[in-house]
C-alpha cells in the first residue's frame, strides 16, 4: 500500500475553526451569556459563604429576630442560583449542539468530497470513520464546552475564595525551641498541598486510561458495525444458514469490549480510590486545622463554618483535574482520534512519494468538442496495485462519441480496476488518462447502490427527487419492465432488501433512462439478468440514447453485438502500446 504523508493537526486547530467561522459572531455571543451566568453563580456562592457565618452565629446565639432575614436571603440567592443554573445548562446545550452541527457540516464534505471515503475504506487508512463523525464530533463539542467552562468558574471560584480564606483564617503562629513561627494564610496553603499530592496520584495511577478509552471508543464502533453489516445482508446469511457464524463473529467483537472493559473498569476502579479517600479527608481535614483557633476563642462558632465552607471551596477548584480526570482522559481519547481523522482529511488523501517515481496516474481534461470528436484516451497506461506491484498494461485507447466499446477478460485481468482508473478511483500505475471537459458520464456497477428512502429518490440517485417529474419516473420503470411499482414511487421501504439482484439491476438501466449520460460505463451491469432481459435493457437504452458513447465490461459474448469495438484484456496476453488498434465488431445499429 502507497503511504500517506499524514501530519496530525494539533488540538487547537479542531477547536478554532468553527469560531472563525461565519457563525463566530451568534457563537461567541452565546458563549459570553453563558460566561456571564456562570460569574454569577460564582458571586452567588460567595455571598452564601458570607450568609453561612451570619446564619450559624444566629443559631448559636439563638438570634431569633436575624433568623428569619437570613432565611429570606438565603431564599433569594437559591432562586437566583436555580435560574442560572438551569439557563446555564439549557444555553450551553444549545451552543455546544450549533458547533457540532457545524462541525457535522464540515467534516461530512471534507469526508465526502472528491471520493475521500472511497479511499480511506479501500486502503483501511482510518477505522470507522462514521463513529469518528457521529459520536467523537459530539463529544468534542460537548466536552470541550463543558470543559472549558468548568475550569474558567474554577479559576474565578479560586482566586475569590483563596481571599476570603486568607483573610479569615489568617496566620499560624507556632512556638518551637523558645522561638515563635508564623505561617501566613496556612489554610490556603494547606488545601494547595493536599491538591497537589492528590493530582500527582491521580496522574500516577490514571495516566493508561486515555489509551485505553481511545481503545474502548474503537472495539464498541467495531461492534456496531458488525451488527448493521448483519442487518444489511440478512437474506443472503439466512439463506447461508448462517446465523450460528455470524453470532460467533458478533460474540468475538464482543470480547474485545468484555477484555477492554476490564481495563476500563481496573483503571476506574483505582480512581475512584483516589478520589474518594481525597473527598473523606476533605471533610474533616479543614475543621482539623481550623479547630484550634476556635477553641482558642480566636472565632465564633460560624466562622468555623465559614472557614472550613471556603477550605472546602478552595481544595474543590484546586482540586479540578482530580475530579474531572476521568472526563478529561476521554475527551483527551477523543481529541486523538480526530486529529488522526482531520490529519488524514487535510492531506487530500495524496499518496506520498513512492520508490518509483513515475507510479501516478496522469488525469487531464480533453477539450470539448462536438459529435464525433474523442471523448476519453489513454496514453501509457499501466495499472498497478497498492504495494506498486504491475497488474494490466492497457494499450492506447481512443474512445470518440458514440462509439460502443466492450472489455472482455478473464476474472481477474483487471477490467474493473480499469473501470476505477477510468473513474478517477485508481491512482496507483502510471501513464495518463483524458476525458472530454464537461462530459456526463454515468458508471453502472455490477450491484448497484440503494439509498435509503422513497423509490422517487432512490430511482433518481445520484440526482434529488425533485429533477425528475413522477411521470418520468413512471416512464422509466415501466420501460425496464419494473411497472408494477410505479405506484410505489413515495413509499419508504428498505430496497435493498426488497428488490431481487435482477430488479435492482433494472432499475439502475431505469436511472440511466431519466439521467441521459453522454458516456455511460456498465460494469457486469446485466449479470443478475437472463440473456434475453439483457438484449432488451441494452436495445432500450440505445434507442433512447442516440449517440451515446458506451463502455461495456463483460463475460458473455452475447452482448458484443451490441458494441462496435472490442478490447480482450488479460495477464497473460496483454496487447502492447505499440500493438495494432482493437477488433471493430459489426454494429448492430
Amino acid at each position: 500500500m502507497i503511504p500517506l504523508a499524514i501530519k496530525k493537526p494539533s488540538t487547537w486547530s479542531l477547536i478554532r475553526p468553527y469560531w472563525a467561522s461565519d457563525e463566530r459572531w451568534s457563537a461567541r455571543g452565546l458563549l459570553l451569556l453563558i460566561v456571564a451566568m456562570n460569574l454569577a453563580i460564582v458571586y452567588i456562592n460567595v455571598r452564601l459563604n458570607s450568609w453561612s457565618a451570619e446564619f450559624y452565629d444566629a443559631l448559636q446565639g439563638k438570634d431569633t429576630a436575624h433568623f428569619v432575614p437570613l432565611l429570606m436571603t438565603f431564599t433569594g440567592l437559591a432562586l437566583g442560583y436555580i435560574v442560572l443554573a438551569v439557563y446555564s445548562l439549557y444555553f450551553k446545550q444549545m451552543l455546544g449542539f450549533r458547533w457540532r452541527r457545524w462541525l457535522t457540516g464540515d467534516y461530512l464534505r471534507s469526508w465526502l468530497r472528491g471520493n475521500a471515503f472511497y479511499r480511506i475504506e479501500r486502503d483501511r487508512l482510518a477505522d470507522n470513520p462514521d463513529q469518528r463523525i457521529a459520536d467523537d464530533l459530539q463529544a468534542l463539542a460537548t466536552a470541550t464546552l463543558a470543559l472549558s467552562l468548568d475550569l474558567m468558574s474554577t479559576v474565578v471560584t479560586l482566586v475569590s475564595f483563596v481571599f476570603i480564606l486568607w483573610s479569615l483564617a489568617g496566620p499560624l503562629v507556632m512556638h518551637f525551641a523558645g522561638g515563635t513561627f508564623t505561617l501566613p494564610g496556612y489554610m490556603v496553603l494547606a488545601a494547595a498541598a493536599y491538591a497537589v499530592v492528590g493530582s500527582l496520584a491521580m496522574q500516577a495511577l490514571g495516566r493508561p486510561l486515555v489509551a485505553v478509552n481511545y481503545r474502548q471508543q474503537q472495539v464498541e464502533a467495531d461492534f456496531r458495525f458488525g451488527l448493521v453489516r448483519v442487518r444489511e445482508n440478512a437474506e443472503p446469511i439466512a439463506l447461508y444458514d448462517g446465523a450460528r457464524t455470524e453470532e460467533a463473529h458478533a460474540a468475538g467483537l464482543f470480547d474485545q469490549i468484555r477484555r477492554n472493559w476490564d481495563m476500563v473498569m481496573r483503571y476506574t476502579k483505582r480512581l475512584t480510590l483516589v478520589s474518594s479517600v481525597y473527598a473523606q479527608i476533605a471533610v474533616v481535614l479543614p475543621l482539623a486545622l481550623a479547630a484550634p483557633k476556635y477553641f482558642a476563642g480566636a472565632f465564633s462558632f460560624g466562622v468555623l463554618m465559614q472557614v472550613g465552607r471556603a477550605f472546602g471551596t478552595v481544595s474543590d477548584a484546586m482540586s479540578w483535574f482530580i475530579s474531572s480526570y476521568a472526563t478529561l482522559a476521554e475527551w483527551r481519547a477523543t481529541v486523538n482520534r480526530l486529529r488522526e481523522f482531520r490529519g488524514l482529511l487535510d492531506t487530500g488523501l495524496a499518496p506520498a512519494p513512492s520508490a518509483s517515481p513515475t507510479a501516478a496516474i496522469v488525469r487531464e481534461a480533453l477539450p470539448g468538442g462536438t459529435a464525433g470528436d474523442a471523448v476519453l484516451q489513454t496514453k501509457g497506461l499501466v495499472l498497478g496495485l497498492p504495494d506498486c506491484a504491475p497488474l494490466l498494461q492497457v494499450p492506447d485507447l481512443r474512445i470518440d462519441g458514440g462509439q460502443r466499446w466492450i472489455f472482455t477478460g478473464p476474472s481477474g485481468s483487471g477490467k474493473s480496476t480499469l473501470l476505477r482508473a477510468l473513474a478517477g478511483l485508481w491512482d496507483f500505475g502510471s501513464g495518463s488518462i483524458r476525458t472530454r471537459s464537461g462530459l456526463r458520464v454515468l458508471f453502472v456497477s455490477q450491484r448497484s447502490y440503494l439509498p435509503l428512502g422513497r423509490l422517487r429518490e432512490v430511482l433518481a440517485y445520484p440526482d434529488t427527487a425533485e429533477r425528475h417529474s413522477a411521470a418520468a419516473c413512471t416512464e422509466a420503470l415501466q420501460a425496464v419492465g419494473l411497472g408494477t411499482f410505479a405506484g410505489a414511487l413515495d413509499e419508504d421501504a428498505p430496497w435493498t432488501q426488497r428488490l431481487s439482484p435482477g430488479e435492482q439491476q433494472r432499475l439502475a438501466f431505469a436511472r440511466v433512462l431519466l439521467q441521459r449520460p453522454e458516456l455511460l460505463v456498465l460494469d457486469e451491469a446485466t449479470s443478475s439478468l437472463d440473456t434475453g432481459a439483457e438484449a432488451d435493457l441494452y436495445a432500450l437504452v440505445l434507442d433512447r440514447l442516440p449517440g451515446l458513447t458506451l463502455v461495456s465490461i463483460a463475460h458473455r459474448a452475447s452482448l458484443e453485438v451490441f458494441h462496435d469495438h472490442a478490447l480482450a484484456l488479460g495477464k497473460a496476453a496483454v496487447p502492447s502500446a505499440s500493438s495494432a488498434s482493437p477488433p471493430l465488431l459489426s454494429p448492430a445499429f
